[in-house]
């Protein structure tokens, strides 16, 4: 595919979040897909392609008639938290494929409502059930002790990526938590499950968020400058945590390099990095399964390395689903922040020169694992 037959033209969030009692989620979908909409200068009109997983079963039918839109072409993959980066991918080869030409990409969850609770999940096999293991946290955990027993990780490293997000949360409006935080702090939260403990886990936030991908023919008429899907790369490796061979290692390994190849960039031409973050221990997962330091040794390159403001690698500017807001589907947020960053319109915490964007979307609990590259470009 040629890097720019398929841009991103807009982005929006909802205008309500964090606890929004009054709103159901494809009300919060809704205002979200208006603003999209409104920042890349269309109409309800000229969407003929919609992607959404909000709502289960027919969730884009049952968004399509809430929104009042008539569309010759629906998708609704769901592979957890990756799946709006994969829609990505899924609109730009309905778009590339002639099926139809402007697709909005929609989510809306209202988990504070009760929509969403830790369990021992539906799909957990024999393996798991009998120990009552709750989802996701449990299994989180349960991958990050073996890390700390295999390669000696240290709770204070990784809880060091939880300071980081509260540095670029204080320069977001947006963001729910902004006050500054200490190791110290994090290590002195209550304990959910072993070794993981509450600041180390992300919010839980009723949210909604959207974007719309278009041809580069068709952004030439719009009015933002569009940004550029160069690329993607999959990777769904297990369901059960139980048949996962190595419990320290994602599919985010194999995604990462699938998205260079495809996009013909190597890790250092990022610019930006934004990472899914449920937990911060799993994000030191996906900073070594991406490749920036080797498998290991992600404790070491946090205590080593400024993720903030003005620091040495942008991560998470929006301050990530720890600090900013996390509604369970974290990736469509990841999205429309590195749009931002790329069109220059983050304010106080504008990466300088911004032009070529990593974000990286992870399902359940290492389940599926999806890398996009995004960049800027001027037409």
């Amino acid at each position: 595919m040629s890097p720019t037959t398929a841009c991103i033209v807009g982005v929006g969030e909802s205008d309500d979040y964090g606890a929004t009692p009054n709103h159901s989620a494809l009300a919060l979908q809704s205002q979200a897909s208006w603003n999209a909409l409104k920042d890349a200068g269309l109409e309800r009109g000229d969407i003929d392609g919609l992607i959404t997983q909000t709502g289960g079963r027919m969730a884009a039918i049952n968004f399509a008639e809430y929104f009042g839109i008539m569309p010759n072409f629906v998708e609704s993959t769901f592979v957890g938290g990756a799946s709006n980066v994969a829609h990505i991918d899924i609109a730009a080869a309905a778009i590339n494929a002639g099926i139809c030409n402007t697709v909005l990409v929609s989510y809306g969850t209202t988990p504070r409502q009760g929509e969403y609770v830790t369990m021992v999940p539906e799909y957990a096999d024999d393996f798991e059930r009998p120990f009552g293991v709750c989802f996701p946290v449990g299994l989180y955990a349960l991958c990050l002790q073996r890390h700390i027993h295999q390669y000696g990780t240290k709770p204070e490293q990784y809880a060091k990526l939880v300071v980081e997000s509260r540095r670029w949360a204080a320069l977001n409006p947006r963001a729910t938590r902004k006050d500054p935080i200490t190791v110290a702090e994090v290590l002195a939260s209550p304990s959910i499950v072993s070794p993981l403990r509450r600041l180390d886990a992300c919010l839980v936030s009723d949210a909604g968020g959207a974007f719309v991908v278009t041809s580069l023919e068709r952004a030439r008429d719009l009015k933002k400058k569009p940004v550029a899907f160069l690329g993607a790369g999959h990777a769904y490796s297990h369901r059960s945590i139980a048949q996962k061979d190595d419990i320290t290692v994602s599919g985010a390994v194999e995604s990462s390099k699938r998205a260079f190849r495809r996009a013909n960039i190597g890790l250092n031409d990022i610019d930006v990095f934004q990472i899914y973050d449920a937990f911060s221990g799993q994000l030191m997962v996906m900073l070594e399964d991406i490749g920036l330091c080797a498998k290991g040794d992600g404790g070491p390159f946090i205590e080593s390395t400024d993720f903030g403001p003005g620091g040495q690698i942008a991560l998470n500017t929006s301050g990530g689903g720890l600090s900013y807001l996390h509604p369970g589907m974290f990736g469509m947020f990841l999205i429309i922040e590195a749009v931002r960053q790329l069109r220059g319109e983050c304010d106080q915490r504008q990466v300088p020169n911004a032009e070529t964007a990593l974000v990286h979307g992870n399902g359940g609990v290492y389940f599926s694992e999806v890398t996009a590259i995004l960049r800027a470009i001027g037409i």
